[in-house]
């Protein structure tokens, strides 16, 4: 079921239909804040007992699988939607780990290119592994013919912020 556009401007709404929308958009941010923090707490526990490992390791670690030439260290913030300067501890420790390799570029020598190692992959494809079957446990409960629906919801309310966003 997609989100239907409002056709009543915000201005025109009376003041009771206005604060019930707001407890509704309240309510959706809430849950949506819930269910992350409840799976990612879990995720986060999960890695570190059982690979002395943190997420925004694997994270890292999930970004480069997807390009096995490697990426501009530049690239990495922009795609984990985080600081550079939150970053440069986790690629140093990832280094140090021999799970990644920091080269310069030959074209610019001032262009950080990261790789995956042969033990980084090796290492990332057993936790990814363990990744999914951890959200296969953690969302077994809910039914398995509902989240097409909730998927396409979920797809039509970032849509919605995005434009939001995109207003002036």
């Amino acid at each position: 079921m997609a989100l239907a556009k409002e056709s009543t401007p915000v201005s025109a709404r009376n003041g009771a239909d206005q604060e019930a929308e707001y407890r509704a958009q309240t309510r959706v941010w809430l849950r949506l804040l819930a269910c992350t923090t409840l799976i990612e707490g879990e995720l986060r526990r999960r890695f570190r007992e059982e690979f002395d490992f943190t997420m925004p390791r694997f994270d890292v670690l999930a970004q480069l699988d997807r390009e096995p030439s490697g990426l501009v260290l530049g690239e990495l913030p922009k795609r984990l939607m985080v600081s550079a300067g939150n970053l440069t501890p986790i690629v140093d420790r990832l280094v140090a780990d021999g799970y990644i390799t920091r080269t310069a570029s030959n074209l610019d020598r001032r262009v950080q290119i990261v790789c995956m190692t042969v033990e980084g992959r090796k290492t990332f494809r057993r936790m990814a592994k363990s990744h999914g079957a951890w959200l296969a446990e953690l969302l077994a409960d809910f039914p398995a013919d509902r989240f097409d629906g909730l998927i396409g919801e979920l797809d039509d309310l970032k849509g919605a912020v995005r434009d939001a966003l995109q207003k002036p």
